[in-house]
């Protein structure tokens, strides 16, 4: 690698003349001030575009070279913001034929919020699952006036399952949580859906840990699900957001019990 003198920064013509900052140590990369914002401007236009529907869901965006003089870009810095914006699953490159607005779902959009979740560190289990219980129950509650029949007996059918795993702690656990999604696809809130099948999915080790050291975690647990499934039969939502609140409240009462006698709980699926 001898000889080879340090790269620079694709950047916009106008960019060369920035302030040099540093260099990336072992790299061999010069940086120089402005190219975070020059980028930043880039995605800032096109998701402006997206926005006000210049570039609806499904459309495909005009060619790099266009786009790029449409919008007084480099081409550097039209292919960076494109890049940063497909890892956001606002836009797809479809290879052979461009790229392309996504659906921009709720389900799609949200993955990212996944990926920081497992990222958290420390004690935020229970963070986790204060937040949990600040939005299940009154999903839950939602979901009471909207569940259909066949949305009950997907409920049902889970509840079944948990009831035949009771001497199975990870079995139960799986259910549970399947249970649990069930309930909140029935409220039709795709958002709701993806940001509690996130928070709630980091939380599943630390339930999977309470049913291994509590004897009786599985019946409690059983009987709480049994609780929310009849309410929710019931139609009634008020029954039901009280009997999720009362479950998540179970278990964030023993986590921080765990917590205050200095044990360690796992954060993950």
């Amino acid at each position: 690698m001898g000889g080879v003198g340090p790269a620079e920064v694709p950047v916009h013509a106008g960019f060369l003349t920035g302030k040099t900052i540093g260099r990336l140590p072992g790299h061999g990369i010069t940086c120089y001030l402005g190219a975070v914002s020059l980028t930043d401007k880039a995605i800032a236009r096109i998701r402006r575009m997206i926005r006000d529907g210049e570039l609806p869901p499904g459309s495909k965006l005009p060619p790099e070279q266009q786009l790029a003089a449409d919008l007084g870009l480099s081409r550097n810095l039209m292919r960076e913001a494109v890049k940063t914006l497909v890892v956001a699953r606002v836009l797809e490159i479809r290879r052979g034929d461009g790229t392309y607005v996504t659906s921009l779902a709720p389900g799609l959009l949200l993955e990212g919020l996944g990926g920081a979740v497992e990222l958290l560190q420390g004690d935020t289990v229970l963070e986790l699952t204060e937040v949990r219980r600040l939005f299940e129950p009154a999903a839950t509650g939602l979901a009471a006036a909207r569940i259909t029949d066949e949305d009950l007996a997907e409920v049902g059918r889970q509840l079944s399952a948990m009831r035949d795993a009771r001497d199975d702690v990870e079995r139960l656990t799986h259910h549970d949580a399947a249970f649990h999604r069930a309930v909140i696809r029935a409220t039709g809130n795709e958002t709701l859906a993806t940001l509690l099948e996130h928070i709630s999915g980091r939380t599943l080790s630390a339930r999977i840990r309470r049913g291994q050291v509590d004897a009786e975690a599985a019946e409690r647990t059983i009987a709480e699900h049994e609780a929310i499934h009849d309410a929710l039969a019931a139609r009634d939502s008020t029954l039901a957001q009280a009997a999720a609140l009362m479950h998540v409240h179970t278990t964030e009462r023993w986590l921080r019990d765990q917590l205050a006698r200095g044990e360690r709980i796992p954060v993950g699926p």
